[in-house]
């Protein structure tokens, strides 16, 4: 356990300087949430599968755009939740002492590297409220996301080998994260960008 300072961006519900909070393998953060809990059904109460095995004839497969909608987002859903079961796996296999993504807060260790995620959040619509500064009495671990395996149809051990290139560290720079255990205060509120006034300096 160590104390240090880091930067955090702020999606869901603004903060207050000196809230406080946790983080451990005992509380699931919102990632868990998102691609673990999260269930996708259609009007009729139908899931992915079920609406496929439907829309499915030897003539090919003919969606409407409520049930084509499910099917992308579920497709996405469950791709993102794959790389995080597998870098999940190698982290518990070869990296056991590191917090888990699943239960972290995500951070960074300067300003500019939150403005690049900033950046990266804007080109989703992503909508950021606020970048706070927070004091930490905990552990960390500085990853390179642009190193996280990849989106895409390559096999599970290609993806495998591509967590374990993330969980080496941070290497490359690309998209530099910290990932985030402990006891965490808020100390200051850098940026409120609910505020037009604030842009980057």
């Amino acid at each position: 356990m160590s104390q240090f300072f880091v930067y955090h961006l702020v999606t869901r519900n603004k903060m207050q300087k000196g809230q406080r909070f946790l983080f451990n393998q005992e509380h699931r953060n919102n990632l868990y949430r998102f691609f673990f809990e999260k269930e996708l059904i259609n009007r009729d109460g139908e899931d992915f599968y079920q609406i496929l095995l439907k829309n499915y004839s030897k003539e090919g497969m003919h969606l409407n755009a409520q049930d084509a909608n499910i099917v992308m987002d579920y497709t996405g859903q469950t791709i993102r939740g794959i790389r995080e079961v597998i870098v999940e796996m190698v982290r518990l296999q070869e990296y056991p002492t590191y917090p888990s993504r699943l239960s972290c807060l995500y951070a960074t260790k300067n300003e500019e590297d939150a403005w690049k995620w900033k950046e990266l959040f804007d080109t989703y619509n992503r909508q950021v409220l606020q970048m706070v500064k927070l004091h930490v009495n905990g552990i960390c671990f500085e990853g390179d996301a642009g190193l996280l395996p990849k989106e895409d149809g390559a096999s599970f051990v290609q993806k495998i080998q591509q967590a374990q290139n993330y969980w080496s560290g941070n290497t490359q720079n690309v998209l530099p994260e910290l990932i985030i255990e402990g006891e965490i205060e808020v100390v200051e509120i850098v940026q409120d960008f609910s505020k037009k006034e604030n842009t980057k300096p």
